[in-house]
């Protein structure tokens, strides 16, 4: 066949043709062009890309820079005005470690870099993380503003498929797009709030099995301080130790380096707020450097953060309430005496919103058993920690653990076929949420999600990955990216 297309120069010139469109196809950014996609069967008026990620928290951004590193089109739809989620407009820089029995830490992937970042002082105040996050997502499309109208589902055998959505940017523009995978990457379900879906019980099942009505662990607002002495907050606990004694005075798991102080809950419980919707715990506090501080202990009780007015309005009275914490530290904790308030965050940080169920829902027993899977997309760690409401206004533990897995499993919506949940939309029942909710426990996972994404498509559905599949997977995550899985 090859000889008798030689023979005819009209053929070589066809052949030239299908050989540069080839190339073309390999080298070419396939985001340029993301509707004209084999995949689509997208109209004129319609785009497609690979992968579209709706929000901008930090563990979906993970998963299209892996995505996009891989050729592939990915598009970030994001219902937030300004970009970065809990991280970056949330300033929820008080990061939590989780580490394993032998206090190792065990974040892997590419979040470790900030994490190793933060630990040494490079990566601490407001403008750094958001360096960091505008690297992250360097050359990945983002349009902010967005409004899902409607969604195109299509019926499978046993379960559906996400087809299309239908949005209108902040400039009123109406546009559709479709995608072969979709994440949920808001801390608020803009997406799944839309898909009809069996709800994960949550903290109101570890209070009354007679009402159902959804309860959720209390969010904050971080407060900014400068002129923080922290020489002095860090000599004042040096005399009292040892560490039980630095505890019997101040109170449970206080503690103060040259990075950050906790605890001192024998003094902050004296405190009382002037709004019932606000309690302060624990000082988790993060030494930025030079005189400036954020503390992560403001509590604020039913806040719904699908609610733009009910963000505003808890933003608005914990900003009230700052002036006075303020005075109560200068008078009470060593080290603030000069301290003064330094701005607010134009967003909260939101520990705990509507899950919904997935392939497999991580239980307390999961963890508890330090059980791996053979589709683990990340190991996790970290004491199941949940956060005070008002029915349960200390919060609850249930535990420390080990090193845990992560299956992918975790990450798929059961009643969808190409619906991807990320960072705290994980399926986990509510005792195992307090630990899989950690940050770098879910930005592993959707790192290594994005990672499959990009070298398995075209070839299995994430749905129809075997065991076999999983150890081959397992092995290049190693190999490649330093991300070890296997358990």
């Amino acid at each position: 066949m090859f000889n008798r297309l030689k023979a005819s120069k009209a053929a070589r010139t066809i052949m030239v043709v299908v050989m540069l469109s080839i190339v073309f196809q390999l080298v070419a950014p396939s985001s340029l062009e993301p509707h004209l996609q084999a995949e689509s069967s997208c109209d004129k008026d319609c785009s497609y890309y690979d992968v579209i990620v709706i929000g901008s928290e930090i563990q979906g951004v993970l998963l299209a820079k892996e995505v996009h590193k891989a050729r592939k089109s990915v598009l970030i739809l994001d219902p937030r005005t300004q970009s970065g989620g809990e991280l970056v407009q949330g300033q929820m820089h008080f990061l939590d470690i989780p580490n394993d029995r032998n206090n190792k830490s065990i974040v892997q992937g590419e979040i470790k870099y900030l994490f190793d970042a933060y630990k040494s002082g490079t990566i601490r105040k407001a403008h750094e993380f958001n360096q960091y996050f505008n690297h992250l997502t360097r050359g990945i499309p983002i349009e902010k503003g967005i409004t899902i109208q409607t969604i195109e589902t299509v019926p499978l055998a046993a379960e559906k498929s996400l087809k299309s959505i239908t949005y209108q940017t902040k400039d009123g523009i109406t546009r559709e797009v479709q995608a072969n995978y979709w994440v949920e990457n808001t801390d608020f379900n803009a997406l799944t709030g839309l898909l009809e879906l069996k709800r994960i019980p949550g903290m109101e099942s570890l209070v009354s099995k007679k009402d159902p009505t959804p309860e959720y662990m209390s969010s904050t607002l971080m407060i900014k301080f400068k002129n923080v002495d922290w020489s002095k907050l860090h000599k004042t606990i040096l005399k009292d130790y040892p560490l039980r004694n630095v505890q019997k005075k101040y109170g449970p798991n206080t503690y103060v380096d040259w990075t950050i102080a906790t605890g001192f809950g024998n003094l902050i419980n004296q405190y009382k707020t002037t709004d019932p919707q606000l309690v302060l715990r624990g000082m988790n506090t993060l030494n930025q450097k030079n005189g400036r501080a954020i503390m992560n202990a403001l509590l604020i009780f039913d806040v719904d953060p699908s609610n733009p007015e009910s963000v505003e309005a808890a933003i608005s009275k914990g900003s009230a309430e700052a002036p006075h914490i303020l005075e109560f530290l200068r008078q009470n904790i060593p080290g603030f005496a000069n301290a003064e308030l330094d701005g607010f965050p134009d967003y909260l940080y939101v520990r705990d919103y509507n899950r919904f169920e997935t392939e497999h829902i991580l239980q307390k027993d999961d963890l508890k058993s330090n059980k791996m899977f053979w589709d683990n997309v990340s190991i996790g760690g970290y004491g199941m920690d949940l956060q005070a409401t008002k029915r349960i206004p200390s919060g609850i533990g249930f535990g420390l653990t080990d090193r845990y897995g992560m299956p992918l499993r975790s990450f798929q919506l059961k009643a969808y076929e190409n619906v991807i949940v990320a960072g705290k939309n994980v399926g986990a029942s509510i005792q195992a949420y307090g630990s899989a909710r950690i940050m770098p426990n879910t930005a592993t996972a959707a790192q290594t999600i994005g990672i499959i994404i990009g070298r398995e498509s075209g070839h299995k559905r994430l749905k129809e990955l075997t065991p076999d599949d999983f150890k081959r997977i397992h092995n290049y995550l190693k190999k490649d990216f330093n991300i070890v899985l296997a358990g």
